[in-house]
Order: C-alpha cells, then sequence, then structure tokens
C-alpha cells in the first residue's frame, strides 16, 4: 500500500499540548490572531500573539480548575470566536475533557447531549443565553459550572472573570502545566451529525488526535507567513483539527464575519490560507468563471491555460501572472486550499490548480479524528481523495468486480469508541479495524475514490446497484444546478431512481427571464432526459422534484438525506 509522502520533519508527541507549545516555543512573537473594525471611520487593528494567547490559556484553565473542573467535562458551545479556541484548547491542554457541540443544535438536542455526556460545565455565547439560564435554574443534570464566553449578565461569571482567579491560583501552584493525561485517555466527545441516525458521542483521545496532526504537519504545506481564514465550523472535528494545524505552524488567523463576506475578508486580510467545503468552493469557481464571461474574457482565459500549462511542462510556472486579474476576485493572496467533508468535483479542484492555487482534498469521519487520506503538493489525483495518511492503513472489504466495497482504516487515529455505545461500537471496530460504512475502491497507485455510503447504495430489484453520488456528480455539473439529491424512491415491490433538484433562480434570471416556473420545470425534465440517453438504462432517472428551496444540510453542509426523504415532495 502507497501511503501519502512525507514533505517535511516534524517532532512527535503523544499529546496535543505538546504540539502547540512547540509553536508558542518556536513562534512566540507572531500573530496568532488578527481582526480589523471600524470605529468613527478609522479601521482599527488588533492582534494577539502566540506567547500572550498562551498565557491567557494557562490563565483560564488554572482558574477552572480552581473551580474543581480537573479531569471533568466541559462543553463548549456557540459560534466560531476567539474564546471558543481559548476555551477548547484550555480544557485539551490542562483541564479535562472537552465535549465540543453544534451551535445549531435545537433546545432539545442540546438537553439531550448534555445530559448523554454527563457536563459538569458548560461553556456558551450570548445566542445561549436564555437556555442556560433556564438549565442553571432547574439545576439540569447536576451541571456545576454555566460560564459565558463573554459578559452578559451577573448571573454568569465570563471568562474574564475565570481567568482572574486562575491568576490568583497560580501564585499557590500550577496544577495546569503539570496536567499529563494518559494519551489513551478519551480528551475530546465529539457528536457525530447523525445525517443518518441518531447521533453518537465519539470518544477521542490525545493519541487519536495526536496521530492526525503529527501526519498533516508533516504532509501539507503550511509556513508561519500564511493568513488563515477560520470559516468551517469548530465543533466539528475536520474545523478544529484543520485550524490546529496552522496553529502549529505559526500562521496567523482571521475569523471569517459570515458566508455572505468571504470574497471581502480574502481580500481585506491577504488571505494565503483557506479550508472549506465542496458547496463553497465549487461556488466560488463558478463565480470566477461568470465573472470571466461577464467581462467578455473566456477566450482570453482560454488561451491562457493553454499557455500555462504548456509553460509548466517545461518547469516555468507562470500562473499567478497570467490569472491575476482572476486571482483578485479571491483575494490575490490566496496560495492553498483544502477540501473535506464531502467530495469536491474535479472541475473546481482542476480548475483552481490550473488557476495556480494549491487546491487538495481529504476524507475521513469523526471517528477517525477525522483524516484518513489526502492529497499534498506532490499528490494530486482528480477524481479521487488522495492516498492514506502515512500513520493509516486503508483496505477495500467485500469488493465486487467493479472494485468497488467497503473502505475499512486501522490506525491509532481510530476512536476508542462511542460512548456507552457498546454494541454500535463492535458493529465498526472489529479485530482492530474499523469499518467506516462508505464505499470506494483503490487504484493501482494506492488513491483512493470514494463512491458513496453502504446505507444510501440503490439496490434494484434486478441487483444492479446505483451510487447516488455518482449521478449526483454528474447532474451538479448542469449550470442550473445549485444542489442535487439522488435516492430510491419506493415504487411496489422495487426502487425508482429519484432526484431533486434544487435549481438557480439567478440562472434562469439571467438567461431565459420570460420562462415562468412551470415552464422552467418542463425545460428541466428534457435536461434530465438528455442525460438519460447517456446513461445505463437501469440507472435512469424516472422521479424528478424540482424546488428553489434548498436541502437540509449538517453544519458542514452534508445533505441529511433521511430527512429530505421523508418529506412528502420526495
Amino acid at each position: 500500500m502507497k501511503n501519502l509522502a512525507i514533505i517535511k520533519d516534524f517532532p512527535q508527541h503523544d499529546l496535543m499540548k505538546d504540539y502547540f507549545l512547540d509553536a508558542v516555543t518556536k513562534y512566540g512573537e507572531n500573530t496568532v490572531f488578527f481582526r480589523q473594525e471600524e470605529r468613527e471611520g478609522k479601521k482599527i487593528s488588533h492582534s494577539l500573539s502566540y506567547h500572550e494567547f498562551w498565557e491567557e490559556i494557562h490563565r483560564f484553565g488554572a482558574g477552572l480548575i480552581h473551580l474543581g473542573l480537573q479531569g471533568k467535562r466541559v462543553a463548549l458551545i456557540g459560534f466560531n470566536s476567539y474564546e471558543w479556541v481559548l476555551t477548547f484548547l484550555a480544557v485539551l491542554c490542562g483541564v479535562g475533557v472537552i465535549v465540543p457541540l453544534d451551535k445549531e443544535l435545537t433546545e432539545e438536542d442540546v438537553r439531550r447531549s448534555l445530559m448523554r455526556a454527563k457536563c459538569d460545565a458548560v461553556l456558551f455565547d450570548a445566542k445561549h443565553q436564555e437556555l442556560m439560564r433556564t438549565l442553571s435554574e432547574e439545576n439540569f443534570c447536576g451541571i456545576q459550572h454555566f460560564i459565558s464566553t463573554k459578559k452578559l449578565s451577573e448571573k454568569f461569571p465570563s471568562i474574564r472573570e475565570i481567568e482572574e482567579l486562575g491568576s490568583l491560583a497560580l501564585t499557590k501552584g500550577d496544577a495546569f502545566s503539570s496536567y499529563a493525561p494518559d494519551p489513551d485517555e478519551m480528551a475530546c466527545l465529539v457528536f457525530t451529525s447523525g445525517t443518518t441516525s441518531t447521533s453518537k458521542a465519539v470518544m477521542l483521545s490525545n493519541r487519536n488526535l495526536s496521530t492526525v496532526l503529527f501526519d498533516l504537519l508533516r504532509t501539507e504545506e503550511f509556513f508561519p507567513t500564511d493568513r488563515n481564514l477560520i470559516f468551517l465550523p469548530l465543533h466539528h472535528t475536520f474545523g478544529f483539527m484543520g485550524l490546529m494545524v496552522i496553529l502549529c505552524n505559526g500562521a496567523t488567523n482571521v475569523f471569517c464575519d459570515g458566508l455572505r463576506y468571504i470574497q471581502k475578508n480574502l481580500k481585506d486580510y491577504q488571505i494565503t490560507t483557506f479550508i472549506g467545503v465542496p458547496l463553497l468552493l465549487e461556488a466560488m469557481y463558478r463565480n470566477i468563471w461568470k465573472a470571466v464571461e461577464k467581462r467578455g474574457m473566456t477566450k482570453k482565459v482560454q488561451s491562457g491555460l493553454k499557455m500555462s500549462k504548456a509553460l509548466l511542462k517545461i518547469g516555468i510556472d507562470a500562473r499567478k501572472k497570467i490569472f491575476r486579474p482572476l486571482l483578485a476576485e479571491l483575494g490575490g493572496a490566496l496560495r492553498f486550499v483544502i477540501s473535506g467533508a464531502s467530495s469536491l468535483s474535479k472541475e473546481a479542484a482542476e480548475g483552481f490548480n490550473d488557476f495556480g492555487i494549491l487546491t487538495v482534498q481529504g476524507y475521513g469521519l469523526t471517528e477517525t479524528s477525522p483524516a484518513l487520506t489526502s492529497e499534498n503538493r506532490d499528490h494530486i489525483r482528480y477524481g479521487s481523495v488522495g492516498l492514506p495518511m502515512p500513520s493509516v492503513e486503508i483496505t477495500i472489504e467485500n469488493a465486487g468486480e467493479d472494485g468497488i466495497g467497503e473502505i475499512v482504516a486501522r490506525g491509532n487515529n481510530v476512536m476508542l469508541g462511542y460512548y456507552e455505545m457498546e454494541e454500535e461500537t463492535a458493529k465498526v471496530i472489529r479485530d482492530g479495524k474499523f469499518y467506516t460504512g462508505d464505499l470506494g475502491r483503490l487504484d493501482e497507485d494506492g488513491y483512493l475514490f470514494v463512491t458513496g455510503r453502504k446505507k444510501n447504495v440503490i439496490v434494484l430489484k434486478n441487483g444492479k446497484n446505483i451510487y447516488p453520488e455518482e449521478l449526483e456528480e454528474r447532474l451538479s455539473k448542469l449550470p442550473f444546478v445549485s444542489e442535487v439529491m439522488v435516492y430510491g424512491k419506493d415504487k411496489e415491490d422495487d426502487l425508482l431512481v429519484s432526484a431533486k433538484i434544487v435549481y438557480s433562480k439567478e440562472y434562469f434570471k439571467e438567461n431565459a427571464p420570460e420562462k415562468s416556473e412551470a415552464e422552467i420545470g418542463a425545460w428541466i425534465k428534457e435536461e434530465i432526459a438528455k442525460i438519460n440517453e447517456f446513461l445505463p438504462a437501469y440507472q435512469h432517472i424516472k422521479n424528478l422534484v424540482i424546488q428553489t428551496a434548498p436541502l437540509s444540510k449538517t453544519s458542514t453542509a452534508k445533505v441529511k438525506r433521511q430527512e429530505e426523504i421523508a418529506k412528502g415532495d420526495a
């Protein structure tokens, strides 16, 4: 089996704390977080060094220990923020077990998660203040401490007030710095998004997380001079592990102001690195070409692509110069993009790379901390999710004639198990191997191609298997398609291959403003009929749902398939 190439050396540790301390030692004077705000028409810059950040982590962690939370479970819920990262690292590095929760959870789900995780304290932001007030008054699950990220009321102490307690406590001893947990004990309890079933609580250890961090640090190239835009939700393993890689390279981080401000943030902060999801990256790529077409530059850009590819063959990289006007649409400084959570279209991946922005993708699950495979600057194969990470072994089990079978992984990054769910754990971890529930194949060079989820496969009465993701990729290339989901709809004793298509209102406004909704629907059906002509008969899409309302998604933009199928219009 071929693994992803190691491109640089890095010291190895068993604890996440030690990786971050290495960064503080090496890059202490670098800016770790940076932001700008306007006051009375003037831009005011705020920055914090790695040394200053660690000192605050130290004080806050000591304050939490003073409250009696060492070795205990601390839940964290809120929007991406400096205080979120501060809390996460303080608990992980010297307090106890961190339990990051999705900020979009309903009140019922928050209650359920806190109850299942048996948390001793909760850190929360303004959005969750009223819920926390109610929970504290109920003495919910015996939670002892409710702490707000910023001062919201006299009822709840804030992070700053806990830091003050920590400063006093440190004059009497430093239990925070001396905290050295067993690397194989639970350090992080993460709830899965539950897109296919009830969410599970995944137990991750320091060794699980540090195995992935070590691999990423050795195989992906970041620099202390990089400026990273934090966009992905940090409660997700992909989000916080991506941030950890950036932090351990001494780079500067900026919090995204929101989806509609991404382009502005890229420009204002001269962002060089970005970790995102396919839905967003594909939209960004389409917008570049829209701008090209509006300016009447299509032929010029196509000529530039031919020229740059010819120059690359003789060792000359002129992409940044040739495509400078296009790259300005993305701020002008962006050099490296990582995509994850689901498959990035070949068109977008290849397109970004052709324009001179190194774009790679990887694959993994919460249960694997999360990375299993990745591409890097030396190993890119479009359509694949890269090669296994250096510490990971990937096999395909029960493969069919097409080489497609279940993706199975082995490595120190595999979770300890599902919390208080031994039977569910036994279903996915057998003989030291983790059965992902995903389907895929390995090519002759060891690159992994993910074809779909076992649970999503449409098995027809005639025995034919249809992988929805493959059809979705084909349909998503249609210019009017914003989102698409392929599924099997029950019909008598068989399944009907069906598709939900969310079409772009903007596309028809620009290209066919005279069409009514009914005419648009009829036209889309004709386009799908044309695609059917190029598909085997058993793959023909025979049931179509056309809408403008977006599909239900998780916080990492994965479609909630079962929820969509359960809707009456499916």
